[in-house]
């Protein structure tokens, strides 16, 4: 713990990274709000499966944007920007229906504003760690981010399947949009400026005009990341196993509604027995780093997170399907971790905003294909297909990671990066 205490005395972190936390806790409970608003109207998995795709599929456009912006403003504004625009975007739901008017297509435009800005706030806040917390704390640091991550999913979706039975899916929504507004006044007493970083350089370099200015050199290409062997493996990796999350974002409100027996109550058990795994696999990814490859233990991880989506088939039995979502996220939290701390010291810090956002957005991108490969298996009730097809779409590219020569691969990329 040790290693937390010291990444937490950083004020600027702490503060940033509490103010993320809330910030996700709020979004976790949006999910649930919507999908209950749309699955509680005519059309059904139907109407679920659109809106998961209008939830995922924009990022592929918002983060290829917010790369360019995370490299040319300062993060802290961009921030807060973000979340003060999501705030109004969100409560437009609620203040619809107050108003006795809420058009049927406003929950799916609200779901993809989310997906448009989702990368603002995944790729901001990673790419400004660097700039607040030393080297040696980048671990622990990289850990927190998933902690808060994990934290807040674990509390948002349980406190949501509540509150939707209690005060409504719109009320839920009034939630959210105050989280982003905690997002924002934490973000706006940061003290250090989250400058653009320079090559090769400290984060707050000269101004224009001041001594040194001139001897900036000109920022690396992002075909950096291209030669390296690793981070597109593990990237690709990813990517693959988030479609196979794509599907199971479709699924688990599915099987609530279908064939499990608390409804709203139990979609949230599912998705906070994901972010329970995902805090718990956190904590254990910062305190336990792999000691040899960090490319292989990622590849094991996923391939047998993969494994944990067969508990699909144990439905209608709520437990057994609830801790399959537990293994999942479990395994899910120190894939991150590494592949996010093996990013951050193989990328230049200049790449850093666009790199990560770049990246992200690859990966954030895919579920949207899961999302719609899985409906119409739902739709004709072939559970047992969708399920498989997860499995291998999930464990597959595993492989490559395991038994590739990661070593090789490893030395050969560096000595690209170098040059």
């Amino acid at each position: 713990m040790r290693r937390y205490k010291h990444a937490l005395k950083t004020t600027d972190f702490r503060r940033l990274w509490l103010g993320a936390t809330v910030s996700t806790w709020g979004d976790s409970m949006t999910w649930i709000a919507l999908t209950w608003i749309v699955i509680s109207g005519p059309g059904g998995a139907g109407r679920l499966g659109i809106l998961a795709v209008c939830y995922t599929a924009p990022v592929a456009l918002g983060g290829l944007a917010a790369g360019v912006v995370l490299d040319r403003f300062d993060k802290r504004t961009v921030l807060i920007t973000d979340s003060l625009l999501r705030a109004a975007v969100v409560s437009s739901i609620p203040i619809a229906l107050a108003l006795g008017a809420m058009p049927s297509w406003l929950p799916f435009v609200v779901a993809g504003t989310h997906g448009l800005l989702k990368m603002v706030p995944l790729a901001g806040f990673p790419a400004a760690i660097p700039q607040l917390v030393t080297d040696d704390d980048l671990d622990a640091a990289n850990a927190l981010e998933n902690l808060s991550y994990g934290v807040a999913s674990a509390i948002g979706p349980a406190c949501a399947g509540v509150l939707v039975a209690h005060i409504g899916a719109a009320n839920v929504l009034l939630i959210d949009s105050a989280s982003f507004l905690v997002f924002a006044a934490t973000a706006a007493v940061v003290r250090r400026p989250m400058r653009p970083r320079l090559a090769n350089g400290p984060a707050d370099g000269p101004a224009a005009g001041e001594p040194g200015a001139g001897a900036r050199r000109r920022k690396p290409s992002l075909r950096l990341l291209y030669r390296d062997r690793i981070i597109v493996a593990t990237t690709v990796s990813f990517m693959a196993f988030n479609i196979a999350e794509g599907m199971l974002l479709v699924t688990a409100p599915w099987l609530a509604d279908n064939h499990l027996p608390d409804g709203p109550a139990a979609l949230g058990l599912l998705m906070s027995a994901m972010a329970v795994g995902e805090l718990v696999g956190a904590v254990a990814a910062g305190l336990c780093a792999p000691r040899r490859s960090h490319v292989r233990a990622i590849g094991i991880v996923q391939g047998v997170a993969a494994l944990a989506f067969l508990t699909l088939l144990a439905s209608p039995r709520q437990v057994l399907v609830a801790a399959g979502f537990f293994a999942i996220g479990l395994l899910s939290a120190p894939m991150t971790v590494w592949a996010q701390s093996l990013r951050m010291r193989r990328i230049p810090p200049a790449l850093h905003g666009r790199a990560f956002a770049g990246l992200r957005t690859l990966m954030q991108a895919t579920p949207a294909i899961g999302s719609a490969l899985v409906t119409p298996l739902l739709v004709g009730d072939r559970l047992a297909i969708a399920t498989v097809i997860m499995v291998a779409v999930g464990s597959i590219p595993a492989l490559y990671l395991i038994f590739t020569r990661a070593d090789a691969a490893q030395a050969e990329s560096r000595t690209s990066v170098a040059h």
